[in-house]
């Protein structure tokens, strides 16, 4: 991937955000990417949970290298944008935080998120001043390289156990100020919370995570003023949950598992 191919990715990127609201689709390998690529979506944003399950490991368990090699991977496997879920940046520090979005601007991701969230079931979210500055970091890492990279805040409230709206939408904001040129609150579900933080941070754009089975169409979304929509691991849970049912009809001693598996002429097709 040449430097000019990666910034006519970003430049794609950012205009997504412009207007309208866009569907991004999280794969898990490259596979997957290649496979949503060719369905005609306009970007695709990496999945922490689906790539660390492909690898046999928990979500958040997988190291700095090798989340940075995967989305070198991706970026490489497509010729639309790529935006990275780089969980907290992989940094107990400000240095270590640099040095972390340095080398994943490398990878030619053309955006990707920081969370505030921490690890610590006693205490889930950073204070809302420390996960801002580091908001401002990647901002001014961003500006000072000019990679015009898109940068995601996320308010991890509603994923952590601390499904607290005010305080989601405090956080949000001061994400927004701190340099974020989108806003992302994942686990919020209701049209009331979907508004809310759209109507907080606006004008910039909103992306709303849809894992789960949602009475909301894409143009619902868009008519509350979504910017882009995100499956997170979704789709990845739904490969593995029919990988496990077909094992566990094959561990029972049958083989009537086939008939809704992908035709192998199709898949070489694709890959070819």
């Amino acid at each position: 991937m040449t430097r000019a191919d990666i910034l006519e990715k970003r430049k794609a990127f950012q205009a997504l955000h412009q207007e309208g609201c866009f569907v991004i689709p999280n794969p898990w390998d490259v596979g997957s990417a290649r496979y949503l690529a060719s369905m005609g979506f306009k970007a695709l944003a990496s999945s922490s949970a689906g790539f660390a399950w492909s690898k046999g490991r928990p979500d958040g368990q997988l190291s700095r290298e090798e989340v940075l090699d995967h989305l070198h991977q991706l970026v490489e496997a497509v010729d639309i944008p790529v935006n990275a879920d780089f969980e907290s940046g992989y940094a107990i520090d400000d240095a270590e935080l640099e040095e972390s979005i340095g080398l994943l601007l490398e990878t030619g991701v053309a955006g990707f998120s920081l969370e505030d969230s921490t690890g610590d079931p006693q205490a889930p979210l950073m204070p809302v001043d420390e996960a801002a500055r580091r908001i401002s970091i990647a901002r001014a890492l961003i500006d000072a390289k000019q990679h015009n990279v898109v940068l995601v805040g996320r308010a991890e409230n509603f994923f952590v156990g601390v499904p607290d709206l005010d305080d989601t939408l405090e956080r949000l904001r001061a994400y927004a100020e701190a340099g974020a040129d989108c806003l992302y609150a994942p686990g919020i579900k209701t049209e009331k919370e979907i508004r809310a933080v759209v109507e907080a941070v606006a004008p910039r754009p909103v992306n709303v995570l849809i894992g789960w089975d949602s009475p909301f169409s894409v143009t619902d979304l868009a008519a509350m003023g979504v910017r882009r929509i995100s499956v997170g691991g979704a789709l990845a849970r739904t490969a593995w949950g029919g990988f496990m049912q077909a094992a566990q009809r094959l561990a029972q001693g049958h083989f009537d598992f086939m008939a809704q598996a992908a035709p192998a002429a199709e898949l070489n097709k694709l890959f070819r």
